[in-house]
């Protein structure tokens, strides 16, 4: 797993993806850090944060898209499967370099709570909240990203299906409220990530939105894992 999470983490640097991927996330991040914190001369970066989830819904697509959509398009993914290694091991040695890649993106909010501190001392423990709320948020978009990567073998469709994804995930809230019928309603309310992700920007730790979140991360490795083990056994 470890050689998969090195291999994987190399491919983004040998070519101009993760630089794209990090320039897009240090620019629109900086962006919304001087609007929303620096501009509005307030050290509270629970609007930063908000911010980012837009960030997100276009960055972690890019991030995923080639996860597995490569190895299909180039054959290689027989290899893969053919390898002495478990089809476990594979999925998360890409979902970690995938999460490895993203962690390079989210530590620059560490910076922002550094400029902001010569300011004014941040709340620290809302600052941890927020971290984890981002960290969670983009593990489950990797990880239903890295799924829609195992069942096509075009990196544009796996893009764009994973933006379509986000921006359905940010605004289900709305959506719900727009429907009549209320168990339908009530469900896309239990599904929305924004509605569990304010509770971090809020500096609120539950243990309910981080099982959310796991249990999405777990579902979609889940999920990747069972493409392959078809593939392997047809």
């Amino acid at each position: 797993m470890l050689a998969i999470i090195k291999r994987e983490i190399l491919s983004y640097f040998s070519s101009a993806t993760g630089y794209i991927i990090l320039a897009a996330f240090y620019v629109f991040g900086g962006f919304y850090f001087y609007m929303t914190s620096l501009a509005s001369n307030t050290t509270d970066l629970s609007y930063t944060f908000s911010s980012l989830f837009i960030i997100l819904i276009f960055i972690i697509p890019i991030l995923t898209m080639k996860l597995f959509s490569e190895e299909k398009k180039q054959k290689t993914d027989q290899a893969l499967l053919t390898a002495p290694i478990s089809l476990t091991s594979m999925t998360l040695g890409k979902y970690f370099a995938a999460i490895i890649m993203y962690l390079f993106c989210i530590t620059i909010t560490l910076i922002y709570a550094i400029i902001v501190s010569f300011f004014n001392s941040p709340d620290w423990a809302i600052f941890a909240s927020n971290f984890l709320g981002i960290f969670l948020l983009g593990s489950a978009l990797i990880a239903i990203g890295m799924f829609l990567s195992s069942i096509t073998e075009s990196q544009i469709i796996a893009a764009i299906g994973g933006i379509v994804i986000g921006v359905l995930m940010l605004f289900i809230e709305s959506i719900a409220h727009a429907v009549s019928v209320e168990f339908i309603s009530k469900f896309l309310n239990k599904i929305s990530f924004m509605n569990y992700y304010d509770d971090f920007t809020l500096g609120i730790i539950s243990l309910e939105n981080v099982v959310f979140f796991l249990s999405v991360c777990i579902l979609f490795v889940f999920f990747t894992i069972r493409v392959f083990e078809k593939k392997r056994w047809s």
